[in-house]
C-alpha cells in the first residue's frame, strides 16, 4: 500500500558494533559495549505507534551471528545494548541540486517525542539504551562489526 502524501516511514540506520560512544563537547553523554548502534530519523507524519513499530523491529531484528556464523540472533536474545542517536539528515532529499533538502523530516518538537518513545519502548522491551542528547552537535565514534549495517523503516 502506498504512503499517504506528506507523510514517511520513522527510520533507523543500524549499525553491528563492537563498541560505539556519543560525545557532545567533550562530553561522553552515551556508550555501548557490544550492540547496535541506532541513527534515528523522524519524518513528517509519523506517529507513536510507528515509533513503538521501529523499536520493536530494531530489537528483534537478527544481525548477530549465530554458531554457525549466520546472522541468527537478535539483540533481544544475546542481551546486547543499543545506543539510539537521533539522525534527521536521514530524511535527506538529494533527488534536486546539490544541497539536501529536509522537508520530510519532522519538526524538532515532533521528531525529539518520537526518540523518546523510541528509546522507552526498547526499555520496555528489556534493552539497555543509552542515547545522543537531542539537538546538540554530537561526535559519534563506533566500530562496525562485519561490517553490518541496516536500514530499518516501519
Amino acid at each position: 500500500m502506498p504512503m499517504a502524501i506528506g507523510s514517511s516511514p520513522v527510520r533507523a540506520l543500524l549499525q553491528r558494533v563492537s563498541e560505539a560512544t556519543v560525545r557532545v563537547d567533550g562530553e561522553v553523554v552515551g556508550e555501548i559495549g557490544p550492540g547496535l548502534c541506532a541513527l534515528v530519523g523522524v519524518g513528517v507524519g509519523d506517529d507513536a505507534a510507528a515509533a513503538d513499530r521501529l523499536a520493536a523491529k530494531m530489537w528483534q531484528l537478527r544481525v548477530f551471528p549465530d554458531a554457525g556464523g549466520n546472522m541468527n540472533r537478535s539483540a533481544s536474545e544475546l542481551g546486547l545494548a543499543v545506543l539510539v542517536v537521533s539522525q534527521f539528515t536521514l530524511y535527506a532529499d538529494t533527488s534536486r541540486g546539490r544541497r539536501p533538502s529536509f522537508v520530510h523530516a519532522a519538526a524538532p518538537e515532533q521528531a525529539s517525542a518520537l526518540v523518546e518513545r523510541v528509546v522507552e519502548a526498547l526499555r520496555g522491551a528489556g534493552a539497555e539504551v543509552a542515547t545522543g542528547r537531542f539537538g546538540a552537535m554530537m561526535q559519534l565514534s563506533l566500530v562496525n562489526e562485519g561490517p553490518v549495517t541496516v536500514m530499518v523503516e516501519t
